[in-house]
């Protein structure tokens, strides 16, 4: 792999991340019953998460970033983890 497709990639990465990502605050998670809310950053938006959309442990006051998937009820968030 050449360095210049290297620098590619990691730019895409970031603007990925910095542009794609959605940034929250965990505002309530319960361990035992697997589910709990994220506020998104700069807006009132909050998001249900289930336990199956977590790539790492949660707590309540966490910073995450994370992804939308539609579910039954409307947007999840998927894809969890710390930030």
């Amino acid at each position: 792999m050449n360095f210049d497709y290297l620098c590619v990639e990691l730019n895409i990465f970031f603007i990925y991340y910095l542009f794609i990502m959605n940034n929250g605050i965990v505002k309530f998670f319960n361990e035992t019953k697997g589910f709990g809310f994220i506020k998104e950053e700069n807006s009132d938006q909050e998001y249900f998460v289930h336990a199956t959309g977590l790539i790492d442990e949660i707590r309540d006051n966490d910073e995450v970033t994370f992804d939308l998937k539609e579910g039954r009820k409307g947007l999840n968030a998927v894809n969890v983890k710390l930030a």
